[in-house]
């Protein structure tokens, strides 16, 4: 989805229909292609066309409706982002110790080059491995670049779409799940504790004995689980 007709319509996404139809109107006649010059027309009629298109959709409930959840479905949560953020200044992070531990060990090479003098041969053996090693860490290096690169666009993506109220939901892993039923465990254990409770306990007791929907109810989860 790379259209939001909200931002095109210049309104909040809770807007009333009143407030869509006059944003409409007014942008519309701003953007009218015979109201500009022959310079600026071409670039106001695809403007024009987009009011058009967004105001189509909002003001029609059902589509408008439709169009709400396709914004939802491309929402990304706040935790994800979060995680994701804090993933990329790691990343940062390790380049720039890779970064500097490469200059580190140039710098180390260039001046056992220059002050070498009377131990040629083992300035030497020092610049068959210097170069051995800085092949090996340039490969790295160039593999931390893409991957931070790659990271960087994809961040900046996903901040885009979060700055236009879009979503992105994730499938839900095996762990997410295996999180979820020990929270749901927890919480259980929890509510079994406080009905161990006297005076809980005598609470919900009276309460099954003086209300008939409270009855009906305990009595399907007592057949349920019992």
């Amino acid at each position: 989805m790379d259209k939001n007709y909200y931002e095109i319509l210049e309104v909040d996404r809770n807007a009333s229909p009143e407030i869509i139809e006059k944003a409409y109107k007014t942008l519309a006649k701003k953007y009218h292609p015979d109201l500009h010059d022959a310079t600026h027309k071409k670039e106001a009629e695809e403007t024009f066309k987009m009011i058009n298109e967004a105001y189509e959709i909002l003001s029609n409930p059902d589509q408008r409706s439709l169009y709400d959840q396709r914004l939802e479905d491309t929402i990304i949560s706040q935790d994800k982002y979060d995680e994701m953020y804090e993933q990329n200044q790691v990343l940062k992070n390790k380049l720039n110790d890779l970064q500097q531990h490469m200059y580190n060990e140039h710098s180390s090479y260039q001046n056992e080059k220059q002050f070498g003098g009377t131990h040629q041969n083992s300035a030497h053996n020092f610049n068959e491995f210097s170069q051995d090693e800085q092949y090996q860490r340039k490969l790295e290096y160039e593999q931390h670049i893409k991957q931070a690169r790659n990271q960087a666009y994809h961040d900046a993506y996903i901040q885009d779409l979060k700055n236009r109220g879009y979503k992105i939901r994730y499938k839900k892993s095996f762990s997410d799940y295996v999180k979820s039923l020990i929270a749901l465990a927890i919480v259980i254990f929890i509510l079994f504790i406080v009905f161990q409770l006297p005076f809980v306990k005598n609470y919900f007791i009276e309460l099954y004995n003086t209300n008939s929907v409270f009855r009906v109810i305990g009595n399907i989860f007592i057949n349920i689980f019992i």
